[in-house]
């Protein structure tokens, strides 16, 4: 992953053109800094460091990072609880702390957008693909009564199986497109084929579809 660098007198923005799936949480919260229609379209100095790194938190793929160059503005830290939302006819939406196994290394986030539809040039990550896919998938599962994850600061370990799912492993909460919590759990496997009739989790329908993906 390539980040270009925004140089801005109290903080740096970072930005990752491939993982970018166009949400607007920036371009939405904070025009002054994020304007498209600008160049560069990203420019750290028309607002203070710390409302830049509070909207930059709230990019849910991860293309968009800072570093403070001041005292008063922390660096980002995890969410203290694990959690992967579920985006209507999209992707899943994974903040925490997150390990992606991918390639026989680990990396370290703190905000993921992965693809389920089955359909992204990016794999894992979401490329905005499930759109011209038509991908139709809504979640029908009932809010519950959350109650605190059994260990919330351990890893959430994410690592895509060769031509199957996601595996997920570490406490997480399961989250409906209203941030509400329909599960938790400490295991699963979801589904990254976009064929499971047990969406957001594989029902091994990846074996019958010769479903192909690193």
């Amino acid at each position: 992953m390539a980040y270009r660098k925004y140089e801005g007198s109290d903080i740096t923005v970072q930005y990752d053109v491939q993982r970018c799936i166009h949400a607007a949480e920036c371009v939405n919260r904070l025009r002054a800094v994020f304007d498209t229609e600008k160049r560069p379209w990203i420019q750290p100095d028309n607002a203070s460091a710390q409302e830049t790194a509070d909207v930059i938190q709230k990019c849910p793929s991860g293309a968009l990072l800072y570093e403070s160059k001041i005292d008063s503005v922390s660096a980002e830290t995890p969410d203290e609880t694990n959690s992967i939302q579920m985006v209507n006819d999209g992707p899943l939406y994974v903040r925490g702390d997150i390990h992606l196994k991918q390639d026989g290394e680990t990396q370290s986030h703190m905000r993921l957008a992965l693809c389920r539809c089955g359909q992204s040039g990016n794999k894992p990550y979401c490329d905005n693909s499930h759109i011209k896919a038509g991908f139709p998938t809504q979640s029908t599962l009932a809010a519950v009564e959350a109650t605190p994850a059994a260990v919330p600061s351990e890893p959430l370990e994410v690592e895509p199986y060769k031509n199957g799912p996601i595996g997920i492993k570490g406490a997480f909460r399961l989250l409906n497109m209203d941030q509400e919590t329909v599960m938790q759990g400490e295991k699963g496997a979801l589904c990254r084929c976009g064929n499971s009739g047990n969406k957001p989790f594989c029902d091994g329908t990846h074996s019958k579809i010769n479903f192909q993906a690193p």
